[in-house]
């Protein structure tokens, strides 16, 4: 009788006893300046070449291609798998692990309802603000075959040393704004500033705390680092033509129209949900806290603290994990998850985790991993092999997470 020889794939999670360890995913745009905190080396930031930009993005767990126009790179944008074979070390797709494992690496209930790894996560590293833009909702970016993309921002203060360029966001339109004076504005985008931003209101931006924000909703990203989980899409439109002094190319304002549609402002106007910019109450409906994700004392009393940091939108969340120096837990999740460690040095289940200080373009670390339901639910036992440090970690889960019931 044949024995079968279990794939690559399920090789690397019996190898890992459910949990994946994955390679950095790097990934450029071309109208960003770094901001140079995502721990690359200095000399990696631009190793892709002038005409791709600064590598100002670090994908995470992703499943979901980078949309950077003709010069991306092949699979730009999806996270890998690291598997020691007894040889040396082989890497494939995240993407490929999770059509061949289903629901054994991502749990039945994401696999039946998605057939995919439905969300990704990111640090964005900008010198300068972002332009004031939107992402799509699913009806939307259907017209370009496309999915709509929540997402949501948490600062992590291991890399925010310090705030850039200008460390506020603008969100949304101010109250009273009316819709013929922004669609003034898109129609001015060749005209050198169109002053979009005249109508909206900008927030000073706190490392340990974060924003929700849903489809439709305007906002230029401040100048802080960013860790930013998101619906598995890239799909957006630049709504401003002028950014710290920046032309934002006009291709970029179509960018998610349909080539058939291209021109017509009146789709522009449609992709913005106008109630929730001009929401006067935003900073209560869309500011987030982090939330302990229970009793805090009994937390610290077992030597660690987990907070919610991202918790409005159904699409995603995440947390932030702190097991202090010394101790060892057992952490117990109801989903699949993807982590980054952000601090400190430790074990996780069988695998060494630590937290680099520098890496080079195409280095492997020991700081990104993906957790399996199943690895999940029986629960992760973490070691801080410190006796001074704190080991931080960030997870972000999938749509649904049982476990948020804020």
């Amino acid at each position: 009788m044949q024995t079968q020889t279990l794939s690559v794939a399920q090789q690397a999670l019996d190898q890992g006893k459910g949990i994946l360890r994955l390679a950095p995913t790097w990934v450029p745009r071309s109208f960003c300046v770094p901001g140079r905190r995502i721990k690359l080396h200095p000399d990696d930031y631009y190793v892709l070449g002038g005409n791709r930009g600064g590598i100002d993005e670090r994908w995470l767990s992703s499943t979901t291609p980078a949309k950077n126009g003709p010069l991306t790179g092949e699979n730009e944008g999806l996270s890998r798998v690291v598997f020691d074979d007894g040889t040396g070390e082989t890497q494939f797709l995240l993407k490929d692990a999770v059509a061949e494992l289903q629901g054994e690496l991502i749990g039945d209930r994401l696999w039946n309802e998605h057939q995919s790894w439905p969300m990704y996560s990111k640090f964005f590293d900008n010198m300068g603000p972002l332009p004031h833009h939107l992402h799509h909702n699913d009806e939307q970016a259907a017209l370009i075959g496309q999915l709509g993309k929540p997402e949501a921002y948490y600062f992590p203060p291991q890399l925010n040393n310090h705030g850039g360029d200008f460390p506020y966001t603008f969100i949304g339109i101010a109250p009273g704004t009316t819709k013929e004076q922004i669609k003034e504005c898109l129609m001015n985008f060749t005209k050198g500033d169109n002053k979009i931003t005249n109508y909206s209101a900008a927030y000073r931006l706190e490392p340990g705390t974060g924003w929700d924000v849903p489809p439709g909703l305007l906002h230029a990203p401040g100048s802080l680092c960013t860790y930013e989980p998101q619906k598995a899409s890239d799909v957006f439109a630049m709504y401003q033509s002028l950014v710290n002094e920046a032309i934002v190319p006009e291709e970029l304002l179509w960018n998610g129209t349909p080539p058939n549609r291209v021109g017509d402002y009146d789709l522009l106007m449609e992709a913005i949900d106008w109630d929730l910019n001009v929401d006067p109450n935003m900073m209560a409906n869309r500011f987030m806290m982090p939330k302990p994700v229970r009793n805090q004392a009994e937390m610290e009393a077992e030597g660690y603290v987990e907070n919610w940091i991202c918790y409005k939108s159904d699409a995603f969340s995440a947390k932030e994990l702190t097991v202090m120096p010394g101790q060892t837990v057992t952490i117990r999740d109801s989903a699949a998850y993807g982590l980054i460690i952000m601090q400190g040095r430790g074990k996780m289940g069988v695998w060494d985790v630590e937290t680099p200080a520098l890496i080079r373009y195409g280095q492997l670390t020991n700081d990104e991993f993906f957790v399996s339901e199943k690895a999940a639910t029986e629960g992760v036992v973490i070691s801080n092999h410190s006796k001074t440090d704190p080991l931080v970690m960030l997870k972000h889960f999938g749509p649904g997470n049982p476990d948020l019931t804020l």
